[in-house]
């Protein structure tokens, strides 16, 4: 994916999925590229069609959880192409958990009963429910692996006042709370997400991405109460497949280990199983926007040019 430059451009930042573009110091361009990470280490390959449908399954989860809670989008110039408000980010993510899953089952598989001072109970089954969602944060890395934190960590090194903690909590919950009632509609059950939070103009704002597989894990839930009675693996629409084949293929992301190569078909794979969550999660057909570099650059100037007009 080409760096653009577009009018008014004051930096430039290459993420491990989004190339970010910061104009003037209110706007935020964010362009969504097909690289894939996992373990934070992006992947040798582009996965067709992933930055579109991750940042148009964000862009409908913004919309649907602004009733809750600010956030950064203004304008969708292209499928893979948001904009909106530049915040003051919080250096946390807030990891909120429905499910013994992932990282929070590897945690309690090893003896742990307590994540990131969340405690979890005795007597748990992967993938079962918790009583109540926890929220496990952590620290966002610039480089590197980000770090599990307790809420007692952050306050004492300023990452958030006390009374910014609890409103990031607050909110938190309630978006995985609608976050679960969308994905039921659709059959599914969000087991885990993660929200990134900033400050605009004194107001806490949603930023990033909401709800899309790279930033969440969902389960189908028809069948899903017969296969945890009866062991069996639960049926996933998320990135933790990948995971799961680097992990089988020797990978953890950990010094010295290699990235498994990645072959046409399983590329295919990974891009179908994206856009049958995107299916899933909207409601809608996946119609891909195939744009050239030149069109993506004019949708994007132009809309900017728009929004320096308002």
């Amino acid at each position: 994916m080409p760096s653009f430059q577009f009018p008014g451009q004051t930096g430039f930042y290459r993420g491990k999925v989004r190339d970010v573009y910061r104009i003037g110091d209110e706007w935020l361009v964010m362009v969504a590229s097909d690289r894939i990470s996992a373990f934070d280490v992006i992947l040798p390959r582009p996965i067709p069609f992933k930055g579109q449908v991750l940042n148009r399954i964000a862009a409908s989860m913004l919309e649907e959880t602004r009733d809750i809670c600010p956030n950064w989008l203004v304008d969708v110039p292209a499928a893979h192409v948001s904009i909106g408000r530049r915040c003051e980010p919080f250096p946390i993510e807030m990891v909120v958990r429905g499910n013994l899953v992932g990282h929070a089952w590897r945690t309690y598989r090893s003896g742990a009963r307590t994540l990131c001072g969340a405690g979890m109970p005795e007597g748990m089954r992967e993938n079962d429910f918790f009583p109540e969602p926890i929220i496990t944060p952590s620290t966002k890395a610039a480089e590197g692996h980000d770090e599990d934190i307790t809420p007692e960590e952050i306050l004492s090194r300023g990452l958030a006042t006390a009374e910014e903690w609890a409103v990031l909590c607050d909110i938190t919950l309630r978006l995985f709370e609608r976050g679960r009632s969308l994905a039921a509609r659709r059959g599914l059950i969000l087991a885990d997400t993660k929200y990134e939070f900033g400050r605009l103009d004194g107001t806490i704002c949603l930023m990033d991405e909401v709800h899309t597989p790279d930033s969440s894990r969902y389960f189908l839930s028809e069948g899903f109460g017969e296969r945890q009675q009866l062991g069996e693996r639960q049926q996933q629409l998320s990135k933790e497949f990948v995971r799961e084949w680097l992990i089988a293929n020797g990978f953890m992301g950990k010094e010295g280990q290699q990235v498994p190569a990645m072959l046409d078909e399983w590329v295919d794979t990974i891009s179908g199983r994206y856009i049958e969550l995107f299916e899933r999660v909207t409601g809608q057909t996946f119609v891909p926007e195939r744009l050239d570099d030149a069109e993506t650059e004019r949708r994007i100037v132009d809309s900017l040019h728009r929004l320096a007009a308002v």
